[in-house]
């Protein structure tokens, strides 16, 4: 039986930067990707809440339609695919199932399942699934997860999720430290037989 992983999609496998144009474009701004240094996009912008929350769920489609792919994403997925079976949990809406779907497909990027939790609490979804390790970029996520679910958590380092982490959540850099921590935790724990 292989292993299962679960996967955050928006800032882990999309790149973390693909918010900022939409950002800059609709509100004027000229924000770096390395000045987003919070998780919460509405401190950045300059308009009410209510304005910011009706922009965002309006243009999501769009912004998750032109989301890039993470640099070495698609090579390490497809890699994984022989050892685990891939769960990707996300907390994106279920409104944006189809959205989400034909990114994948004209991505080119393989998937067993696509969990859209419609909230930022994914603990529910990886216990519900079983999965073996998660990737994520969202701090409290990572922490959550691996403390309520008692599995390591891959951090994919960025400037909105500094904060300390325990011993179970792995910051890693790009897609390539990721699959050499994975290689090695599965040489270490290797899938059972059944």
């Amino acid at each position: 039986m292989k292993k299962r992983f679960g996967i955050d999609i928006d800032g882990t496998v999309t790149r973390p930067d693909s918010m900022v144009p939409f950002l800059n474009e609709a509100f004027q701004l000229n924000l770096a990707y390395e000045d987003i240094t919070e998780y919460d996009l509405f401190p950045f912008v300059n308009v009410p809440k209510e304005d910011f929350t009706k922009w965002f769920i309006e243009t999501e489609p769009l912004i998750y339609t032109e989301s890039s792919l993470a640099e070495g994403a698609k090579d390490v997925l497809e890699k994984w695919t022989k050892q685990a079976d891939l769960y990707f949990i996300s907390a994106r809406s279920n409104r944006l199932f189809d959205v989400t779907k034909d990114w994948f497909t004209t991505n080119g990027v393989l998937y067993n399942h696509i969990e859209l939790v419609g909230s930022h609490d994914k603990v529910a979804a990886a216990k519900k699934f079983a999965v073996d390790l998660f990737l994520e970029d969202k701090h409290d996520n990572a922490v959550a997860i691996s403390e309520e679910c008692k599995i390591p958590v891959i951090l994919f380092n960025t400037p909105y999720n500094q904060d300390t982490v325990p011993e179970s959540v792995i910051r890693v850099n790009n897609w390539q430290e990721a699959s050499s921590w994975v290689t090695n935790w599965l040489a270490e724990n290797p899938v059972a037989i059944k």
